[in-house]
This record gives structure tokens, sequence and C-alpha cells, in this order.
């Protein structure tokens, strides 16, 4: 994917097309759960009148939209979002669509993209603030093979990597210098294996238009990678990760390997987490910054006793699988207390001191993970940050020791939710702050808690798990 210039205009993307030598065009929309989804069309069907009429489709055959009763869709192309698409084998430019309904032309309550913008757009009307600056770090896992399969008589999953530290012992030929499991750090090569497979991802992110800041080896064994992208407005940082992940992936691909978002796919060592980043400004002026805890303001301090106050909630959309709540599991660097710290890494929320920079105080939201959907996930860490801003929520005390070091003290700090149920029942009983402004809707909200409850918690409950035969097939 390219972008040699940002269109802002119909006509500019007609020009594009036409320089380009654009022979199809890619509709693409999030679906409720996170994935990009698209439709394709010759270039001829793209019109000035195409932005204003769109383009239908079958909501009811998308999952988390099924049960829609209205079924037909439209398609409305944005063309700020207009991207050359390098993956595709016909000269392709890719766009990303709002989705609304073909009769009364409004904005359809399930489309992520709808919410995101309806929430930028109920912060600036409160005055509270005009920008919500959000930055992401999405990490991810490079395999060479996966495979996997859930049957009445077999379950089982198997993954695999050259620079894994279980293919240590491997047979020939072998070069070694396999990765221990939590020490892929920052390693050079040729302990670190992905770095000419990173680079290429990140000038394929430059060319989308995507701001890179660094890429490196994460902390877990076998391929676990980050790529920092630079922070930008709510919606445009979605839609960031979004095609953060589409080039990322499809880069692994061109060059045999696969890669995952899944937040824990190894047993006894780091998952995959989106620390989030989030600010707000106003007049070009950075309200968080302060003299307060951290060098946080009041605005800063409140925004995040409102996060803190909603998190349990907050965590069914941005840790929104069962797989989750395994890398949430308690350790020494898990973000597990609902607490604020300067240093502790086991506190949900964490103030970065990098810089003395007024410009650089943010908040640190260590919880989310990259299998969210982001447009849902920074639209509700908005959502919170304003009710307690509103509020005046101040966040208490921070956690500035180890809690592990006492055990009364570990005690004494909440905890996130333990699993995604627990999650779901906090946003059943929680979820008014998301409504002001009619930025969620009941209706989404309780499709999602459904859609979550039906197609992924029951089906896990139902499953024996292959180390239950461990534990208890003797019994």
């Amino acid at each position: 994917m390219e972008r040699k210039s940002v269109p802002h205009s119909p006509q500019e993307v007609l020009v594009l097309c036409r320089e380009n030598d654009v022979k199809a065009i890619d509709l693409r929309f999030t679906d409720f759960l996170g994935q990009w989804r698209h439709k394709t069309i010759p270039v001829g069907r793209l019109t000035d009148q195409s932005f204003e009429d769109g383009f239908g489709f079958d909501g009811s055959s998308v999952r988390g939209w099924d049960t829609i009763e209205e079924s037909n869709l439209l398609l409305i192309p944005q063309p700020e979002t207009a991207l050359l698409d390098r993956f595709a084998a016909l000269p392709t430019l890719a766009m990303i669509c709002s989705i609304h309904d073909p009769i009364t032309r409004e904005e359809f309550s399930r489309d992520p993209r709808n919410i995101a913008r309806r929430a930028e757009f109920y912060l600036t009307s409160l005055g509270i603030a005009d920008q919500a600056f959000f930055g992401s770090e999405a990490e991810f896992f490079i395999f060479d093979n996966v495979q996997f399969e859930q049957s009445s008589g077999e379950a089982f999953y198997r993954i695999d990597s050259v620079e894994a530290q279980w293919n240590s012992g491997s047979k020939a030929p072998n070069l070694g210098h396999k990765i221990r499991h939590r020490e892929g750090y920052l390693p050079c090569s040729p302990v670190d294996q992905s770095m000419d497979l990173r680079s290429e991802m990140m000038m394929e992110l430059i060319d989308c238009g995507i701001d890179v800041e660094c890429h490196h080896h994460e902390v877990a064994t076998a391929g676990q990678a980050e790529i920092d992208i630079r922070y930008s407005t709510l919606l445009q940082s979605a839609d960031n990760v979004m095609i953060y992940k589409h080039v990322i992936k499809n880069v692994a691909r061109r060059h045999g390997k696969t890669v995952t978002f899944m937040p824990k796919p190894l047993m006894d060592d780091d998952g995959s987490g989106m620390h989030t980043h989030f600010s707000m400004w106003k007049g070009g002026e950075p309200l968080f910054a302060g003299k307060g805890y951290g060098g946080l303001s009041d605005t800063g301090l409140y925004a995040l006793g409102g996060i803190l106050r909603h998190a349990p909630a907050l965590l069914a959309i941005t840790n929104p699988t069962t797989n989750s709540y395994k890398r949430l599991a308690p350790g020494p660097t898990t973000p597990m207390h609902l607490a604020y710290s300067q240093r502790s890494r086991t506190a949900a929320c964490r103030i970065p001191m990098l810089s003395p920079s007024p410009k650089s105080k943010r908040i640190e939201f260590r919880c989310p993970d990259p299998s969210c959907n982001p447009y849902l996930a920074f639209a509700a860490i908005l959502m919170a940050a304003i009710d307690g801003v509103q509020n005046k929520i101040h966040p208490g005390d921070p956690l500035d020791k180890d809690p592990y070091d006492s055990p009364s003290a570990h005690s004494k700090v909440a905890t996130v939710p333990r699993s995604l149920e627990v999650a779901l029942d906090a946003l059943n009983q929680d979820h008014d702050f998301l409504l002001r402004g009619d930025v969620f809707s009941e209706e989404a909200i309780f499709g999602w808690i459904d859609f979550k409850r039906q197609q992924e918690i029951d089906p896990m409950l139902r499953r024996p798990h292959p180390y239950e035969f461990c534990l208890y097939y003797d019994v």
C-alpha cells in the first residue's frame, strides 16, 4: 500500500486513479470485532457521485451484525483514506468507508468508525478539549508455521519459529542463536533474525503515510516484535492501526511467514500488548501537563481517574478475547493492578517520564491488547476520561512500590477482571458513560456483549481443554 499524497476530495481521488493507472477500487470497512473486510469494484464505477450514493452490501452476513433486521447497508468511501495497494496484483486503490442506512442515510450504530467519529465530536462539543491524541504500541509474533485443529476427538495447536528456544536441539541445519524465553528484548543479529523483515514492514508503512518511530525485537522468544508509529488524532490513529495490521501481515506472507496479533500465543512467555498513550489538547496546548504527580495537571489526573474507575468495563472492549486474560495473568510486569504509577509496570496506567516537555505529557493505558477493535477501544477510553474530567474523579494514591514485595499490599490493590466473562459483566453494569452524546448506542453495547457471550465464551465452556487431560485423565 502506498500514499503518495493525501487526497481531500473525490476529485483528487479520481485524479490519483488516473495518474497511477488504477484498475480497481477496494472498498474497505471494519467489522464489529475489528477485522478489515472489503468489496472490489472496477475503477470505472467510481464517480464524484459515488462519494454521496455509496455502494450497497449485505450487513446481515457480517459477524456481529448478523442479527440486524435491515440487512442492506451502504459503504460511503472516505477520500482522505485513499491508498495505493501494493499487495494487489492489479493496480488497486483502497479506501476506508463509513457505513450508513440506505433509506434514512443515518450512520449505522454498529459501525466502529462512526462510533470513533462521534466520540471526537462529543469531546469538542463539550468544550473540554478540541483534540484527543492516541498512540498505540501493537506487539505481534512472526511465526514460520502454525497449525491448529478442534474436533470432537482432537484439539491441538502447533507453532514454530526458526529462532524459538524449543528449536535449540533440532536437527541440521541448525545455526544456533536461539532466543531464550523472556530474553528477546533488543538483541542484535544473528540472534534477532527478523530485523530485515521488520525493516521492510517499516518502509511499507512509511509509504502508506504512517510516521514510524522505530522497530525492534520484543521480549518473547519465537519472533515477537514491535513497530512503533507516531500518535495522531483518535480517528486517524484507529485507521493507522488497521493499516498497520494489514501491512505487517501481508509483508510477512510475502516472505512465507505468518503474523499473529493474538495476545497470548505462547505458554510461559510474554504476550502481546497494545499499550495506548493518550492526551487531550485545546487551542494547541496540552491539557495534561501540570505540577501534580508525574507532572500531571488536575485535568490529567481526573482523566486518569475516569479510566481507572471504568477500567473493568473498558477491558470488555480493549481486551475483547478469552485469550486476552491469559496475558493479564499475575506476573511482575503484567499491568493487572487498577492503579497508576511513574514506575511500576504492574499498574494499569503509567505516566511516561521520558521528557520534561509539557507536550510529551500523557497517560499510558497498559492493559489493551492488539486483538481489540481500535475504533471502539479508543472511543471507550476517551469516554471514560471525559467522565473523569466532568465529575472530577481523582485516581487515589499512586502505586510506587512493587505490590509483590508485600503480599498484604498486593491484596489491597484492586485488579483487572480475570476473564472476559467478568469484564462483560462489568460492561453490562457500567456503560452509561459510553452512551453520552450518542457515541455508543445501547443496541451496539448489548449486541457486543451478546455476541461475545454466545460466540466466544459459551463455546469455550463446552470444550475440554487439552491440559485437562494432563490433570484429570487418571481420576
